[in-house]
């Protein structure tokens, strides 16, 4: 809580940052959902109780592990601009990185075509029904309807997921996906536009 001093500087500041006082509008739905609560809590009864120790380690582990795909994702994106800098017009990198024992096996494929600038992230997640795939993708070279296709070892193919693309955007396309092919049967993936043309590959020789 704020102290009378602090709360003074904190409203002199909001008068002066449009940023802060947007920010702190979006707390009035809060406000108004955690007034509604109270509302109905029953008289002599705690509005709320402490949280446990199992629900804090949970609540950590899932923390933890989101930031470490979310570095994953980036080392990756990084590697990727690399091989756009310095690889030939296109170049592809295919890892599978060392997971700690016990861990689902996850698989990641890089691609970057230096000609037009795209780079693509692809990660696969082992489950018990196939695999979890994700695709980043930066500044997609084509337009309109386009599918990610993971293609198996054995020549197999499956559609992941399929969005709409738009020419030499920006801002990175992040889509999800699942397949029944596991990581380790995974050759390659391929962007493929709406009429059957390969926009990509990701992965492979």
């Amino acid at each position: 809580m704020l102290d009378a001093a602090d709360a003074f500087r904190f409203e002199d500041h909001l008068t002066d940052c449009p940023r802060c006082s947007e920010l702190l509008a979006e707390f009035g739905s809060v406000k108004e959902q955690l007034d509604a609560y109270a509302r109905r809590i029953p008289a002599g009864t705690a509005p709320y109780t402490a949280a446990g120790p199992e629900l804090l380690a949970g609540l950590l582990g899932r923390t933890a592990a989101r930031r470490r795909r979310d570095r994953g994702r980036r080392l990756a994106l990084v590697a990727a601009a690399v091989v756009l800098a310095v690889g030939g017009p296109l170049a592809v990198l295919a890892v599978v990185p060392r997971a700690d024992p016990g861990a689902p096996v996850t698989a990641r494929w890089t691609a970057s075509d230096r000609s037009t600038g795209t780079a693509a992230v692809v990660t696969a997640a082992e489950k018990a029904w196939g695999a979890d795939i994700g695709l980043e993708l930066v500044r997609s070279g084509d337009s309109g309807s386009c599918a990610l296709i993971a293609v198996g070892r054995d020549g197999s193919r499956e559609t992941v997921t399929s969005w709409a693309a738009r020419a030499g955007g920006s801002t990175p396309l992040v889509t999800r996906g699942g397949a029944a092919l596991r990581p380790g049967e995974i050759d390659h993936f391929e962007v493929r536009a709406s009429d059957g043309r390969r926009v990509m590959t990701i992965g492979g020789r």
